[in-house]
């Protein structure tokens, strides 16, 4: 979009029904912050985000960076959602009102409540629930985008996994980091390296006095996960950039590394914890079992009625194979008898699996419920199964994918933001004016 449509875009904002009011009544007008393409972020907006970040550091407040400068942090990850949910948008990913529905549940159950009770805790923060769905939504949209980028653009061949266990990976160790990034823009020029160079040599003696990574990466890293205290997680080694993984190898746990500088900025690396992978051993189940299903017609008592009586019938030396052909309503097995074949314990849910531990093989297990009905299964036999060897090749096969995944959508979102019209209008931004 050019400067001449974006200036009519913000023009056209000010001079709307609603803020002609305002300035006819002489109330303050809510101020642009941003011009992202053909969309603005204002102050109030930017001001809930901020207000937000207090709340969650209430309790540790001096980590926060001084307000102008989260102000430019929270700023910057705005506008990187907004070129997201635009490209999302313009590509046709959606994320429906059952998919949020669904997410919201799963926080709520992370939090252990129910979605009435999360917005109950929302909104006793002071904090909007509809803006709370709003940011969920988002969310959501830039992981659905995110998906589509690297699916469309991301492959793993059976060669790359044989070479990465060849040459010594599949490493199945983890590490858990801190980052923080002073980013480079594209093609940045000699004054521009150097001035990063000399902030990322200032961090890095800022942490050699004593300051907080956490701290440090929410003041000063232009990394998305900024605003997280630069926290990247677990990773396996070989899921890591790769020149994050050598840093990481000359590093104790609680070390934090000198300035690094690669293709898009300068890095501070910190290893937090290291763990070592283990053998993959394994028990695994051979079961057979009957299932009734519950339906329109059979009720949940009903069902676990006729459920008791097969199992009285095998207890009296009925044949199971033939009563679960004759009755099961599984159709994946009951033609075969019930034979559910090899799993391991966690195959086929929990209820399975709690059954399975109070069952002897041999036995006849008590009737249980699931979500289809009600059951009875009878264990066969157990094994110990080596599965290293398979783990090994899911994990190289996994690894390529993520390190593949992480470039690609990096590259991803610079390229968004270098093609996109950016006007910054946060007073005292080192990043102030118009860039793309």
């Amino acid at each position: 979009m050019n400067k001449l449509l974006a200036s009519f875009l913000v023009l056209a904002a000010v001079l709307s029904p609603m803020a002609h009011a305002q300035l006819m009544n002489s109330q303050p007008i809510d101020g642009i912050v941003a011009v992202v393409d053909e969309d603005i972020i204002l102050r109030s907006e930017l001001d809930r985000q901020v207000q937000a970040i207090a709340r969650q550091y209430a309790s540790n407040p001096e980590r926060l960076p001084p307000q102008a400068e989260l102000e430019r942090q929270v700023l910057e990850r705005m506008i990187m959602t907004k070129l997201q949910v635009a490209r999302a948008d313009g590509s046709g990913v959606k994320v429906s009102d059952a998919e949020l529905d669904q997410t919201l549940q799963q926080i709520a159950q992370q939090n252990r409540m129910q979605v009435p009770q999360l917005r109950q805790a929302i909104e006793a923060q002071g904090s909007s629930w509809q803006q709370f769905r709003d940011n969920v939504h988002e969310e959501a949209v830039v992981r659905a985008l995110r998906q589509r980028v690297v699916q469309s653009q991301v492959s793993v061949s059976d060669a790359e996994v044989d070479s990465l266990i060849k040459n010594g990976g599949g490493n199945r160790d983890q590490l858990h980091l801190g980052h923080i990034q002073i980013t480079l823009p594209e093609g940045a020029s000699a004054e521009q390296i150097a001035s990063a160079e000399a902030k990322a040599n200032e961090v890095s003696q800022q942490l050699a006095s004593g300051m907080d990574f956490a701290a440090a990466a929410i003041r000063y890293s232009d990394a998305q996960n900024a605003l997280d205290g630069g926290d990247l997680g677990w990773r396996g080694t070989d899921e890591l950039p790769t020149a994050f993984a050598k840093i990481a190898e000359n590093l104790q746990a609680g070390q934090a590394s000198p300035p690094v500088r690669g293709p898009n900025g300068f890095h501070i690396i910190k290893l937090i914890e290291k763990r070592s992978g283990q053998s993959e051993i394994i028990t695994e189940y051979h079961v057979r079992h009957i299932l009734i299903r519950e339906n329109e017609v059979i009720s949940s008592a009903q069902a676990e009625q006729q459920v008791r009586a097969l199992r009285q019938r095998i207890a009296a030396g009925e044949d199971f194979a033939k009563l679960a052909k004759e009755y099961s309503k599984d159709a994946n097995t009951a033609n075969i008898g019930g034979d559910m074949g090899w799993f391991t314990k966690g195959g086929y849910g929990a209820q399975v699996a709690k059954a399975l531990d109070e069952t002897p093989v041999g036995q006849i297990s008590e009737p249980f419920h699931s979500d289809v009905g009600w059951h009875i299964l009878e264990p066969l036999a157990t094994r110990v199964e080596d599965k290293t060897a398979e783990a090994e090749r899911n994990k190289a096969r996994q690894t390529i994918g993520t390190r593949k995944a992480e470039e690609e959508y990096t590259s991803f979102l610079r390229q968004l933001r270098a093609e996109a019209y950016i006007e910054i209008r946060l007073p005292g931004s080192d990043r102030a004016g118009a860039s793309g």
